[in-house]
């Protein structure tokens, strides 16, 4: 006779009354370049804004996954490289630049520019961003649920924090949580990877200190070699094909991006599936040790050694919440427009694949060389029953609500905004998160002025209250 017992698969939980943190004109979810622009717009505008943020500063991906290079900040203008990413962004720049840590905008490919940073002077100068706007903070705080006012409203925004859980009020939220967790949460209907399941695959970021840069030169144009060569004598294995690995601030520290992680299947890390993230974790650390191991072969890094390995590691793809419109491909690489534009994403196509990045460019230089972004991507559907608070988010049983009905209080911003797969694997970077953050930060404070839904903001006076703001809309001359 057997002892076995089947472990139930939940367990229900008391009654609670959750205590309110505060109630809010704005509450923004992720402190990325799209949540640091978000709340910083809104607050501008007088808005009462919150910005809650997992971790103890600010930046995103560009901070927690070390990233330390600002893309789509600039594009490719008929063979002219120009920065076409400004407003919020500008500001944000200055502080880094005050603070001795932005490079000169170096070359990527000869075809665009991208701009490294030092990660400290980012979290220092955010800081002193959102704090001149007059933005509150609340860092160390997980979101784990919605509680809905209607169907299509959100009414809080539950969190988990060193002082328990809170419910946070708001009149108007901002997803720019990078994985769409509150859009989810309320009901948006959502997609993930290319329809087979293929997600972008992330990459575990770490930088190497003691290099000697006049014997290392420009490396970064022979590693790809001397990578083929250990790799033919059996030496080393590569999880991905082509190396990213350049210089910072102080040229004795570069950073690397050489890493590729996947499940035990071999697909793509699920950075919403926490045992996934758990094991990518291990996994990047493993892979960065043979990285660096192969790097001190490489001239002027022999004495290099890890200074850091970034906190987590670098999610590219989860969640992309479904919208007004949904951002493609050909958008991206036939630099279409938008009556509705918001500002510019100048990044070529980037797709992280099995074993290898695939860049996919407009045709350079005959084209303007970027894609304007259009408002209705960042307003999203409400085509999916809302789960209950704490559920896991599900796309699988969408409810529709009506055709294109949408959430009255919600904005989407960053990577989880509505883009197919290929799209968002250009629009996904810092540049076009700073447009669309500006965006939903400035639209909710016209909402809430009209007493409007997000989908019936008035795009024209969006958009002169972005160039007001030192936006640049793609539609004049920069």
């Amino acid at each position: 006779m057997s002892n076995t017992q089947t472990t139930p698969a939940s367990l229900g939980e008391p009654g609670r009354q959750t205590p309110i943190h505060g109630e809010y004109d704005v509450v923004v979810l992720g402190g990325g370049p799209a949540g640091i622009a978000a709340a910083v717009a809104a607050a501008r505008a007088g808005r009462s804004t919150l910005l809650i943020e997992r971790y103890g500063f600010l930046g995103g991906m560009g901070t927690a996954a070390g990233v330390t290079n600002f893309c789509g900040l600039h594009a490719n203008v008929h063979g002219d490289i120009r920065q076409v990413v400004h407003g919020v962004a500008d500001d944000l720049l200055a502080r880094i630049a005050r603070l001795g840590g932005l490079n000169a905008p170096h070359t990527v490919f000869g075809k665009t520019w991208a701009q490294a940073y030092d990660t400290a002077a980012y979290k220092i100068a955010a800081d002193d961003l959102l704090l001149s706007a007059g933005v509150q903070l609340l860092f160390h705080a997980l979101a784990v649920g919605v509680v809905m006012a209607s169907p299509v409203r959100v009414h809080a925004l539950l969190i988990e924090t060193k002082s328990g859980r809170r419910a946070v009020l708001g009149r108007c939220f901002i997803d720019a949580s990078g994985d769409g967790d509150l859009a989810a949460w309320a009901g948006a209907p959502f997609e993930k990877g290319d329809g087979q399941g293929n997600l972008l695959y992330p990459s575990a970021m770490f930088r190497l200190n003691g290099i000697d840069p006049q014997r290392a030169g420009s490396d970064w144009s022979v590693i790809p070699r001397l990578m083929q060569q250990a790799e033919a004598a059996g030496r080393y294995t590569f999880p991905r094909k082509t190396p990213i690995v350049r210089p910072q601030k102080n040229p004795i520290e570069w950073r690397v991006n050489l890493t590729q992680l996947a499940n035990a299947q071999g697909n793509a890390t699920d950075g919403t599936n926490a045992q996934e993230l758990s094991d990518a974790e291990i996994l990047g650390r493993r892979q960065i040790a043979s990285v660096a191991g192969f790097l001190k072969e490489v001239p002027g890094f022999e004495d290099s050694y890890i200074v850091d390995i970034a906190p987590q590691v670098g999610i590219r793809e989860t969640r992309r919440v479904r919208g007004q419109y949904q951002l493609t491909e050909s958008d991206v690489l036939g630099c279409a427009s938008f009556d509705d534009s918001i500002g510019v994403n100048g990044w070529p196509l980037e797709l992280h694949l099995k074993g290898d990045v695939e860049f996919r460019w407009p045709p350079i230089p005959e084209s303007r060389g970027f894609n304007q972004l259009p408002y209705r991507m960042l307003v999203p559907l409400a085509g999916a029953e809302p789960p209950q608070a704490g559920d896991a988010p599900s796309g699988g049983s969408a409810k529709r609500v009506g055709a294109l009905a949408t959430l009255d209080n919600l904005w989407v911003a960053g990577r989880c905004a509505s883009m197919t797969h290929e799209a968002q694997s250009a629009a996904r970077v810092t540049g076009a998160c700073f447009v669309m953050g500006q965006a939903a930060g400035s639209a909710a404070d016209l909402a809430l002025t009209a007493g409007c839904t997000a989908a019936a903001v008035d795009t024209k006076a969006l958009q002169s209250r972005l160039e007001l703001e030192g936006a640049w809309l793609g539609t004049h001359t920069v």
